[in-house]
């Protein structure tokens, strides 16, 4: 392409907003709860106003970090086990704000 267009220069990406990981970083924080269902503890994470596209990266990298297992329903994470305060930790290293909900 050099060769067509020598003076081309291509336009610098406005990154403001979004994580080194190109996820979408916004104000308002995400609110992590603790629940128990049929016995077992989840991790639920809600409050993320980005893409869907976004919010299902977010939901993989998270649990292939964790090495555990999740999905995403409904504009909500749910993360199988009690990871609050290290998916925390994860979400303030990207950027975002958090709050802590319940126990």
């Amino acid at each position: 392409m050099k060769n067509l267009f020598p003076d081309h220069q291509p336009p610098e990406e406005d990154t403001t907003g979004e994580a080194p990981g190109g996820i979408w970083v916004q104000e308002t924080p995400i609110l992590c709860k603790y629940e128990k269902r049929r016995g077992k503890p989840i991790t639920i994470l809600e409050g993320y106003t980005g893409a869907e596209d976004d919010f299902s990266a977010l939901a993989r990298e998270l649990k292939t970090t964790l090495g555990v297992g999740g999905s995403v329903k409904d504009g909500t994470i749910i993360i199988q086990g009690d990871y609050r305060d290290r998916i925390m930790d994860i979400l303030k290293q990207k950027g975002f704000k958090t709050k802590r909900v319940g126990g």
